[in-house]
């Protein structure tokens, strides 16, 4: 058991996947299938025999130590292939069978009744099923509780295997965000003069169109403030602060899922400031081409655990 609870802390899951697995017992035949899908937490449903309360109590506990979220749904088709019947003899009708027999037999002078006869009627042989012993019922049901476990493995193994699939999609999308945050810092629009250039034309609008003096004190101080509204670079810092914790996260091999919902909010908070200060195309076309990667991102990140 403790070697199987190790696969929750050393691989990034998904919380879509299925799996399969059957069994047999004391002739008896079972097969669990179990299907998981997105869930905000982890929600279990069971689908069982009747008289099987126990056995889904134990699924459960097993179930809540290994998976973290997902909404997961365990259906167990069970068939007995042996009925188990078992045959009694009614004395107290059989006596009154032969009693009546040897009367019919004394008034005509028939021939004496046959076994096969007798036990050919109605009401002299009983069928009834056998009822199980309560050690049968523990050992098929520790057998069906193994069974299951072996079903979980299959569950979690192709959680794992779609998890390393998202894995390299979502770090495709994190590629693609550093690509434009690279971009956008290469800009010659970002840089020392052409912010200067950009102001002076600016200030020369400004004091072109205005009859009156402008304080050049004043003039300076709201130039200033113009060109760190402008600036991006706190924005560009954040942004690659994010895509490292986004790497962390998914070498990390916890469940990730709400840490990167959240980074993928962060994201798109950075993405729409670079957008709302941009002023010169490519900052914008990055920005724009950013906001698209991240929703494409986040809704990858929601299949994750």
């Amino acid at each position: 058991m403790a070697a199987r609870q190790v696969d929750r802390v050393t691989t990034l899951k998904s919380m879509t996947g299925f799996a399969r697995a059957d069994g047999q017992s004391d002739g008896a035949t079972w097969a669990f299938e179990l299907r998981s899908v997105n869930g905000r937490g982890l929600d279990l449903r069971f689908r069982l025999p009747p008289g099987h309360d126990g056995l889904e109590a134990r699924a459960r506990d097993i179930t809540q130590k290994r998976l973290a979220r997902g909404s997961v749904s365990v259906n167990v088709d069970l068939v007995r292939t042996l009925a188990l019947p078992e045959i009694r003899l009614n004395e107290a009708a059989l006596s009154q069978v032969m009693a009546a027999a040897e009367r019919v037999r004394g008034l005509t002078g028939g021939a004496p009744v046959s076994v096969e006869g007798l036990l050919g009627i109605r009401g002299v042989l009983e069928i009834a099923d056998r009822s199980e012993s309560v050690e049968v019922q523990e050992a098929r049901q520790a057998a069906m509780v193994e069974t299951f476990e072996r079903a979980l493995d299959g569950l979690i193994e192709a959680r794992g295997r779609e998890g390393a699939r998202l894995a390299a999609v979502i770090e495709g999308y994190l590629a693609e965000i550093e690509r434009h945050v690279g971009l956008v810092e290469a800009t010659p629009a970002r840089q020392p003069e052409a912010i200067s250039r950009r102001l002076a034309e600016q200030i020369q609008r400004l004091t072109a169109a205005s009859s009156a003096a402008v304080d050049p004190q004043r003039l300076h101080q709201e130039a200033v403030l113009l060109a760190s509204k402008a600036d991006v670079e706190e924005e560009l810092q954040r942004l690659r602060m994010h895509l490292a914790s986004a790497r962390e996260l998914l070498a990390g091999g916890m469940p990730a899922g709400r840490q990167l919902d959240f980074l993928t909010q962060e994201f798109n908070r950075e993405a729409n400031t670079l957008c709302s200060k941009a002023n010169d195309p490519d900052t914008s076309r990055s920005g724009l081409a950013m906001k698209v990667v991240i929703d494409q991102m986040r809704e990858q990140v929601a299949n994750l655990e």
